[in-house]
């Protein structure tokens, strides 16, 4: 895009795990402030849904032009996505989703973009065709790329040139041993605050939470689809820089009576001491990686009774 520096990255290996790293800053993970995680906790998953429809509505009415949003796959959003497939069929009156930009944050590769467990397929069922050809631009992770790797970095180009990311909306994702994980940053994957993405080999226990939120969000895959699923080996997603460096932070947790393990994993999350020292800091996010988001200034955390 004219008028936008171009932004270079540099191609990190931690194990297994690739992490494309912002090659120009210099971000020390030891002076961020941190803040605490104050749930907010609503009567179903309607009102949520509603809370995070009532924030795109509080960005369209502060800012002119286009609103580049962090959409979220899996449970959490379906009543947002719902109530704005609503809207797009009865003609988006208010233009708020003509001035939408989203773009995805995970995924499971390799696997065909229309399999019943790609987010992008759960996007499209709920949000509906009129949604689509309204939205300013619905930017997704490729997994059927030849080479995830180009594709990634193609990804976050095209993120970075956006602009500045006014809602990233975020869920919530356990993990063994009451640690958990922000969009698919997993535990261990060795990411860092300059991280704008990266390509993390499954787990085991990743893949069945995946395909156990989809199907308790109302999909009856064909079989084929889920063995598809099964044989994923990566996942892409985006880095702590993207959710750090966006504006707001939305987070919906609506789904514990379904993954009850989130019940101890986001406790953990509110009630853990971060530490300032810088080692012991990035050792603490790294085996914890749901505590990134206590580094941000601005977040909502939408939850439903059953989690707590």
């Amino acid at each position: 895009m004219s008028g936008i520096e171009a932004v270079t990255f540099k191609r990190r290996l931690v194990g297994e795990n690739i992490w494309l790293e912002r090659a120009t800053q210099a971000a020390r993970l030891a002076e961020l402030p941190v803040f605490g995680l104050k749930p907010e906790v609503l009567r179903s998953e309607d009102a949520v849904g509603q809370a995070m429809l009532e924030e795109l509505e509080a960005v369209a009415r502060a800012k002119k032009g286009d609103i580049v949003v962090i959409i979220l796959g899996g449970r959490g959003a379906q009543a947002l996505h719902r109530k704005l497939g609503q809207r797009a069929s009865s003609g988006d009156s208010e233009g708020l989703i003509a001035r939408l930009r989203l773009f995805t944050q995970d995924a499971l590769a390799p696997m065909r973009m229309n399999n019943s467990f790609s987010f992008v397929r759960d996007f499209e069922r709920l949000l509906g065709e009129d949604f689509f050809r309204l939205a300013k631009s619905f930017t997704s992770m490729r997994t059927d790329a030849a080479d995830l790797e180009v594709e990634l970095g193609g990804y976050v180009e095209q993120l970075e040139a956006a602009g500045s990311v006014d809602i990233c909306f975020l869920g919530h994702g356990p993990e063994p041993g009451g640690a958990s994980h922000l969009a698919y940053i997993r535990p261990g994957s060795g990411a860092t605050v300059s991280d704008v993405a990266g390509i993390i080999p499954i787990s085991p226990t990743l893949l069945e939470h995946h395909l156990t939120k989809f199907k308790a969000g109302g999909i009856v895959p064909p079989p084929e689809d889920e063995q598809e699923c099964r044989r994923a080996s990566h996942i892409l997603t985006i880095g702590p820089a993207v959710i750090l460096g966006s504006d707001r932070i939305v987070q919906s947790v609506v789904d514990a009576d379904t993954a009850p393990a989130k019940k101890i994993s986001y406790r953990r999350v509110m009630d853990a001491e971060i530490a300032s020292d810088a080692e012991a800091r990035a050792r603490q996010l790294d085996e914890n990686p749901g505590l990134w988001i206590r580094l941000h200034p601005n977040v909502r955390s939408l939850v439903l009774p059953t989690l707590l």
